[in-house]
């Protein structure tokens, strides 16, 4: 496994670049040709984000971050499904990436249609399913409150499900953090535990 940069670290960065975000001062850096060239070898993400698939939440621009900088995985409702869970074991394992957030956002569609139910056909009701979970432990229905939770249980299954997450989570040296997302100022919250 590679060697990264600490949990901690990795969190500082991502808040400093949201701050750039939100105060729309993002220094654009690791965007070029010349980045592009140097990662051509391979690559080194500090962070992993499992973000929901929304077209108005893009973690490289929340977190003002360049090319090469994370390692997201994008599923509507930021779900943990087998194949978003495989893409994180291998940056965890395979790159040694040492911070995965959970990134849920206000008004997220996916949670929206999971609480709404009804049929929406074979693969977006398996979608969907991954939600039902959030949706029966919390006390409220409100779309945010359950978004919340699901970024919460989503954490807590990335552990449970994945015998290579829970071990490096084990050792200490990965951390998994759920987030919120905030539409209107694009600043993220973090419930660091």
């Amino acid at each position: 496994m590679a060697n990264n940069i600490s949990w901690q670290d990795a969190l500082n960065r991502l808040k400093d670049g949201n701050i750039n975000f939100v105060e729309d001062s993002l220094d654009g850096k690791l965007q070029n040709s010349s980045r592009r060239g140097e990662l051509t070898s391979g690559q080194d993400p500090y962070a992993i984000i499992l973000s929901c698939a929304d077209s108005r939440v893009v973690p490289e621009l929340s977190f003002d971050t360049g090319l090469g900088e994370l390692f997201v995985i994008r599923v509507a409702g930021n779900v943990a499904n087998t194949s978003s869970i495989a893409s994180i074991e291998y940056a965890v394992a395979h790159l040694g990436v040492n911070l995965i957030v959970v990134m849920g956002h206000e008004n997220c569609g996916a949670i929206t249609a999971a609480l709404a139910g009804g049929d929406n056909g074979y693969n977006l009701n398996h979608l969907l399913g991954h939600v039902v979970p959030a949706i029966n432990a919390s006390e409220s229905k409100e779309v945010n409150t359950v978004v919340k939770v699901n970024a919460h249980l989503t954490c807590k299954q990335l552990v449970s499900r994945s015998p290579i997450i829970e071990a490096a989570e084990q050792s200490k040296k990965l951390k998994i953090i759920p987030a919120f997302y905030n539409l209107a100022t694009g600043k993220i919250d973090f419930s660091e535990e």
